[in-house]
């Protein structure tokens, strides 16, 4: 047998491994072993994301049917199903989207097999000179996706309950958790003011299937352009959404202008493929800034979250990238002007000037 990979318990994760971790890798590696017909392989990390799910690249020592290398998923129960994976990986072929395909599973232990998209990122590659191709490829790839939303999709709406209840990780993990402020009755009312009406020009927006993380981190260059990952939580929601995700993407910013750019050749791509995106562009961006501060505020949560509850603290370097783009939107918004000035409260920080209408 081929030795299976053990280095370091940290290079599984960038947080320490807990026992319970070192046994599930054990597990994988049987599974793997019966899955393949074979002990003759390594097994290494691959990646690890926000929840409990890590994943292993597998390197068979002659390929498996015809895969040179393949993705083990560790997703444990009960924190993790890998249910919902399975089902979305099957829209987004059918929609022909390239994301991993299941080769096999073991859906009551956490196990699955996968295609293996490479190893990278949109954010490992994203540069002056490379991004209009990797945006113009993921504005394609999002089209796709979206175009082929239908009613029998099985999949939860992003409905007003949830858009809320993600709006609440901002209160219960920023502001009360990384800024250690406690909010007035008075700060309280104005933040479910806000809420309130974001949530209603959410939900006024054409719906269609939304990824829900459709960012440089999730995004793979491979061929076809781009590989899709981190889908198992997709909704059927907001038209804006995984755009929003795609250019105020919480790991790499660009200048607005650029932002507009993409967003345009989105909108009009878009109508050409009859997708239900407002008719006038001015119209269209105003939904996409205010489903913008939906996002970002539910962000700084839940940065906030993976930091004071799971102790993981590369997310805290990324959210001053998402407060600038909150900031700006509700700068430029007359009824998002006492969502901005609490959150200048809230930083310790003078008002920042006249609100635009």
């Amino acid at each position: 047998m081929a030795p299976l990979s053990r280095p370091a318990p940290s290079a599984y994760t960038p947080y320490p491994m807990s026992a319970a971790q070192d046994v599930r890798l054990e597990l994988v590696a049987s599974w793997v072993r019966r899955a393949l017909g074979t002990d003759r392989f390594t097994l290494a990390p691959a990646s690890a994301d926000a929840s409990f799910r890590r994943y292993f690249r597998i390197t068979p020592e002659a390929p498996w049917r015809g895969h040179p290398t393949l993705i083990a998923m560790d997703a444990p129960p009960p924190m993790e199903n890998c249910r919902p994976y399975v089902h979305v990986a099957k829209l987004l072929a059918d929609a022909g989207v390239h994301a991993p395909a299941v080769l096999a599973a073991d859906l009551e232990r956490g196990f699955l097999m996968l295609t293996d998209l490479g190893a990278r990122t949109y954010l490992a590659a994203l540069d002056a000179s490379t991004a209009p191709a990797l945006y113009s490829d993921a504005i394609d790839a999002l089209i796709r996706w979206q175009a082929a939303t239908r009613d029998d999709a099985h999949l939860e709406p992003y409905d007003d309950a949830l858009l809320t209840r993600e709006l609440r990780l901002f209160p219960d993990w920023y502001v009360a958790k990384r800024l250690g402020h406690p909010l007035s009755p008075a700060q309280e009312r104005t933040l479910t003011d806000a809420f309130r009406l974001i949530v209603a020009r959410n939900l006024a927006e054409p719906r269609v299937y939304v990824h829900r993380d459709y960012h440089s981190r999730n995004l793979m260059v491979s061929d076809p352009n781009p590989g899709v990952l981190d889908f198992q939580d997709a909704v059927v929601g907001p038209i804006t959404y995984d755009l929003v995700s795609l250019l105020r993407d919480a790991y790499v910013a660009w200048d607005e202008e650029r932002q507009i750019d993409w967003a345009i050749r989105y909108w009009e791509r878009a109508r050409k493929r009859g997708l239900p995106v407002r008719g006038d562009f001015a119209e269209f961006w105003n939904d996409f800034e205010w489903m913008g501060v939906q996002r970002q505020l539910k962000v700084l949560g839940i940065f906030a979250r993976l930091y004071y509850r799971d102790g993981k603290a590369a997310y805290l370097d990324d959210m001053p990238r998402v407060l600038a783009y909150l900031r700006a939107a509700c700068a430029r918004y007359g009824a998002l002007a006492p969502l901005a000035e609490l959150i200048d409260e809230l930083e310790d920080r003078a008002p920042a000037g006249a609100v635009a209408h």
